[in-house]
Formats: C-alpha cells, structure tokens, sequence
C-alpha cells in the first residue's frame, strides 16, 4: 500500500451527481498498514466484516472485529493496522451534500444542516446496535445490486441510520465555524504529522516540530493536543510504541533490537513505558505471540 504524502485525501466520486462510494477491503497479513494517517472533508463507515484491526480516530484506539462500525467525521484524523491474517471491511464514504433536500423543514434544519456542517459528531465506535447494522447492510446491498431507484433506496438507507445515530451515538455538537478552524490547524500541522511519521525512531523535539508548523513552541503544542488528544511527547511515544507492537507481534526480532530500532535506547524505560500504553510488558506480550 503506497504511503499517501499528504494526510488530506482527496476523494473522487464514480457519479458526482451521486456522492456516495462503497470499496470491500481485503488484507492478508498481520501487521500490515490499512490505512495511513489522513482526513478528508467525507463522512466514512468502516464496516468490519472479518478478522480484526486497530484503527485510531484523533489518537482514540479501537480494537475491532466482525460487526464493529468505526464512524469517522469530518476533519477526524484517521489511520488503521490490520491485526489478523485474514482482514475484510467495508468502507462506506459519501459527502454529507447528498443528505439535503430542497425544502426547509423542521428535518433539515434540526438534523441534516447540523450533519452537514459537522456540527454534530458521531461516536467513532458503534457496536451492538441492531438498528444500524441492518441499515448498514442494506444500504450496501442496494447499492451492490444498483436495481432501478438504488439511489432513492440507498438514500433512505442512510436517513435511517443516521437517524438511529443521532438517537444515541452523538458525541458532541460542535460550534459553528469551529469546523473551519479545525481544518486550517489540521493543515498547519500536516507536514508535522508527517515529520513525526517518518522520523520517529529519532530523537524529537517540540522547538523543532513547532518550527515545521510555523509557530511558537506554546501555541504549537497547545494546537496539537487539541488535534490529537495527545500532548507531543505522548503522540511521539504513542507512535513508537505502536509500531513495537507490531514488531514484537509478528516478527522474531529480541526485544532489545525491536525497542532500539524504535528510537529507545534504555530497555527498561521501554518495557514501562509499553506497560503504561498496552497494560501488558513487552516480554508478557511475546509470550503471547507464536514468535515467542
């Protein structure tokens, strides 16, 4: 899977006039990235079908399988692993554009605008809820299938599970125009995230990642930790310790080597520090593993 150089992505429609795509996802190894860290300005479902995988929302991990629904909104930075050998999952995308009618009624001025302006935002998670999956499923087949009126059906689909979302998966109402300014602060630190990406095993510091983003180092952190959730040594660490991980998960290398590869160059200040993130050691994790 080629690495995307910018995190924005950008997201082609098949039928612009009809702003919604649907891709069956197949990956076939442990460890192996599903997607890289990104954003776009589209709403997306990831649909698990089969095995497993980690995926991270502004730096909330979720571990799921068979029947997990990750919502991502507008503007949420975004990346997954596979973590199973074998990895099937839908990835339902649309523009929330293709939500409004052309009548003001109570529906699109109490629901559909605020969805559109991503005022409101949904859970990341959603599992256990029957009335979304079976939403969820239809929209998919219908939109497999493409019979004639697919389009009015998928639509109907999708009023009806963001209806049941809006029932009781909404996270937060976001203020107007806070969307907006979300946007210009994820653009500003792109180029960092991906500094952070491609040089994490180094050593980094604040003064020089806030120069990448053209701040001050107090404005610059204070920016990313309302981004990310993560202050930047936190998010550093977090990184690295992600990819430990998948090291000590699916390949033979010692710990020493893994934790050194990994920009730690003090084992035992690794080994707490994975502690802390994965509640588990690293050995206690190789034990685990058919690597041990």
């Amino acid at each position: 899977m080629e690495r995307n150089p910018d995190l924005l992505e950008p997201m082609d429609m098949p039928d612009p006039q009809f702003p919604l795509k649907i891709h069956l996802c197949r990956l076939e190894r442990a460890g192996t990235p599903a997607f890289y860290p990104h954003w776009h300005e589209h709403m997306e479902f990831l649909y698990i079908i089969e095995g497993a995988a980690r995926i991270t929302c502004n730096a909330d991990v979720y571990d799921v399988g068979p029947g997990d629904l990750i919502v991502v909104n507008c503007a949420d930075l975004h990346q997954g692993v596979c973590m199973s050998d074998r990895l099937a999952y839908y990835a339902v995308i649309f523009d929330p554009d293709l939500l409004h009618s052309h009548r003001l009624d109570s529906a699109e001025t109490k629901f559909i605008t605020p969805i559109v302006r991503s005022r409101i935002r949904f859970a990341n998670r959603i599992d256990g809820d029957v009335a979304i999956k079976e939403s969820l499923d239809e929209l998919i087949e219908e939109f497999q299938k493409k019979d004639i009126a697919y389009e009015l059906s998928v639509k109907s689909c999708l009023y009806r599970l963001l209806a049941a979302m809006l029932r009781g998966h909404v996270a937060k109402r976001m203020p107007e125009g806070e969307l907006a300014s979300r946007i210009r602060r994820l653009t500003r630190i792109e180029p960092v995230l991906q500094h952070i990406e491609a040089n994490y095993a180094k050593r980094l510091d604040v003064e020089t990642l806030a120069g990448i983003a053209g701040m001050s180092r107090y404005h610059f952190s204070r920016v990313f930790k309302e981004l990310t959730s993560r202050s930047v040594t936190d998010y550093v660490n977090f990184v690295r310790i992600g990819r430990c991980e998948q090291d000590l998960r699916y390949t033979s290398k010692t710990i020493s080597e893994i934790a050194l590869e990994h920009g730690f160059s003090d084992i035992y200040y690794f080994s707490r520090l994975f502690k802390s993130y994965r509640g588990v050691s690293p050995s206690t994790l190789r034990s685990r593993t058919s690597h041990a």
